[in-house]
């Protein structure tokens, strides 16, 4: 399995789904739409035959919904396409321009963007290679005859972008935030979590069954017999059954405390046993590390005795099956065809490919997101933007600060490090001021799989390289035509990319309620993500150091409980619920961005006076209105399921019904009265920021 590392050791973002293999699915990337981008509320977007107390988020959107039937290459498709389908538009316009320059110098952005894309949509040849890219590391990984062999091996598929068994990577160290560590995480399955793999529901034994079979297809395609790939299919589940019943959850990762275990070299030696570690440091060039943080030890006491009792046979099959699995994307249609099967259909529910250049766009985004960001920036993305925005996050600032002084449960000693945190928080907008310099990275127009490895090498390398050094503040942990904004604890910023700075999320002539329910909304959420279960963890210079006191640390859990009770108790899909305790951190930055907002576009009225009505509306109707909006979206039932069980986000139908349930100004809005199906007592309301 792929993976992608990220500057620090976790972000909060606002992302509807994180729930798409998006290495094995690159269709989550592509979550979009065609249709006009409105500055403020389309009134034919809302579904007034529905009443706003007993489902606001079709009240809100089911015009939207009727007109706007999800096609067929989505699992979800949504507000947030809006903008991936009109950036994905600007991206290919980019490159298509590269294509008509006759003469591009080597190593520039421009020869690299255009010679990427080009590879890649070089179906001829790629379809002529069938799975030839791969066949010089399949023949090495058959003359594989030790378990020192298989470390080898393990470090060389990981400089190429696959992860079979653990992965290592670079990020802030948790205690002291000035400097960039070495972190191993638990890896190397094929399914999306290890809970597919120890779960004994239908559903989970079905997709395990799925799951094999597919397998056993794609070792055929790389010419082993039926009963052959029978076989290595069993192994391969065999041995990731072992690595997910050592795995820690979802939930359990979510603990920043229990995710932070120090080891120097010789405890590491000895967690690892079996396993020589000193070996795959060495491989990867980084021998001379003195301390890593295992986040998962369990997990990785677990690999020593692997390997142990795991055949050097068995391993072959596993690093077969990883490399195959990890790249089935860049070759022939046979092997994108069975991918797309199992990880998208089985999986997601998904029946059709998206067009090849689609998914070539992603890729192409995906690993030079820097030279095309620049490119985009320059082109696309207005200063005046960045501006505005400077204004909304400084008055979203002044509103959280202002809740802050005014809490009833937090001691005065903790507020005044909650403000001193807030006023610490950095703020990024709209792109990088220094880019990442890609010249060294061998890009061709006739090699798809070498330039995909290429670039990981790239990447991964550097990512390496950092271990042992200062952290770089000016980094940024997405690309500026991402659709996203996130909160790092570490670094104690928010970031909001260019690409999010555009409507639905912000238009420069829409109304305040419109601009303060989206992007303000928006603000607010990756602010709370500083003071969530998470983020309030971390202290204002970006340590994990618990800054409460223990009896605001209790009032604040207790009113947490009230929303993992909310979310537990919202049904999806007749008997499924939202996981309450796993979505914690996005429900409190959603509930807290709906009160920080609001209090702010208060705060722009006092200064120039309540507006009129627009189109009927209110000031109060347009700002719960534009919230719900942003959240509107469709997705199919297999896909909603993996979001409940694999996202930290609720479904955007909880995110509104739930969230703004929990404001008082929306049942002024809409004259919602006890006895509607989404009326919450004043006594059982969540509000902790």
């Amino acid at each position: 399995m792929k993976y992608k590392f990220m500057i620090a050791a976790a972000v909060m973002g606002i992302s509807l789904a994180a729930c798409d293999n998006i290495e094995n699915n690159v269709e989550k990337t592509d979550d979009i739409m065609t249709e006009p981008i409105e500055k403020g509320i389309e009134l034919s977007n809302l579904d007034t035959t529905t009443k706003a107390g007993d489902n606001f988020f079709q009240y809100s959107n089911g015009g939207w919904l009727d007109a706007n039937p999800i096609p067929d290459e989505y699992s979800r498709y949504g507000a947030f396409a809006i903008l991936g389908k009109k950036n994905q538009k600007e991206i290919k316009s980019i490159i298509e321009d590269l294509s008509s320059l006759d003469k591009v110098e080597k190593g520039s952005p421009e020869q690299q963007i255009r010679d990427f894309y080009n590879a890649g949509m070089d179906t001829s040849r790629i379809e002529e290679l069938g799975y030839e890219p791969l066949k010089e590391r399949l023949n090495e990984i058959s003359n594989i005859s030790s378990v020192q062999d298989v470390i080898d091996m393990q470090a060389k598929l990981n400089m190429e972008g696959t992860y079979p068994i653990f992965a290592i990577f670079s990020s802030q160290d948790d205690k002291n935030s000035t400097n960039v560590i070495a972190n191993m995480v638990q890896a190397g399955l094929g399914l999306p979590d290890r809970d597919y793999y120890t779960n004994d529901d239908e559903r989970s034994k079905s997709i395990r069954t799925a799951y094999v079979a597919h397998c056993e297809k794609m070792f055929q395609l790389i010419g082993n017999s039926p009963e052959i790939a029978s076989q290595k299919a069993t192994v391969v589940m065999n041995i990731e059954s072992q690595l997910a019943n050592a795995s820690m959850t979802m939930l359990e990762r979510r603990d920043p405390n229990a995710t932070y275990n120090i080891y120097d070299r010789e405890k590491l030696k000895a967690l690892f046993g079996a396993y020589d570690i000193d070996k795959y440091l060495a491989d990867l060039q980084i021998n001379d590390i003195k301390t890593v943080n295992v986040r998962q030890p369990k997990f990785f006491e677990n690999i020593g005795v692997m390997m142990s009792n795991t055949s050097v046979d068995d391993w072959k099959t596993y690093l077969e099956w990883n490399l195959v699995n990890s790249n089935a994307s860049a070759l022939s249609s046979d092997f994108v065809n069975q991918n797309f099967a199992f990880y998208s259909t089985t999986l997601s529910g998904v029946d059709v490919m998206r067009p090849r250049w689609k998914r070539i766009i992603s890729s192409t985004n995906g690993n030079l997101g820097d030279p095309v960001g620049k490119m985009y920036v320059e082109r696309y993305f207005p200063a005046e933007s960045k501006k505005r925005m400077m204004e909304l996050v400084g008055n979203l600032r002044i509103a959280l600060k202002e809740s802050i002084a005014n809490l009833d449960w937090m001691s005065e000693e903790t507020k005044l490090k909650a403000e001193d945190k807030l006023a610490s928080i950095n703020v990024k907008i709209g792109y990088p001021d220094k880019w990442i310099d890609y010249s060294s990275v061998d890009i061709t127009a006739n090699n798809y799989m070498q330039n995909l490895w290429n670039t990981s090498t790239f990447s991964y390398k550097r990512n390496l390289n950092k271990i042992g050094k200062p952290v770089d503040r000016d980094e940024w942990g997405m690309t500026p035509q991402t659709v996203n904004a996130y909160y790092s604890p570490n670094m104690n910023e928010i970031v909001f990319p260019a690409a999010i700075l555009q409507p639905p999320f912000f238009s420069m002539d829409a109304d305040d309620a419109v601009n303060y329910g989206a992007i303000g909304v928006v603000i607010g959420h990756e602010m709370t993500h500083g003071f969530d279960d998470q983020g309030r963890l971390y202290d204002k210079d970006g340590n994990l150091n618990d800054w409460w006191n223990d009896q605001d640390a209790e009032k604040f859990k207790a009113k947490t409980k009230i929303l993992v009770d909310q979310y537990n108790n919202f049904a999806i899909l007749d008997s499924l619920h939202v996981d309450g305790d796993l979505t914690l951190g996005e429900n409190i930055a959603d509930n807290g961005g709906l009160f920080i907002a609001y209090t702010a576009l208060l705060k722009s009225y006092e200064k120039n006076g309540k507006p009129e009505d627009i189109d009927g509306l209110n000031f109060n109707q347009r700002y719960c209105i534009s919230y719900a909006q942003l959240w509107r979206q469709h997705i199919r039932p297999k896909a909603l399921i993996r979001n409940l069980q694999e996202d930290v986000h609720s479904p955007g139908l909880a995110r509104v019904n739930a969230g703004i349930a929990n404001t008082p100004w929306w049942y002024e809005a809409f004259n919602v009265q006890e006895g509607d199906a989404n009326y919450i007592a004043p006594e059982n309301r969540a509000k902790i920021w």
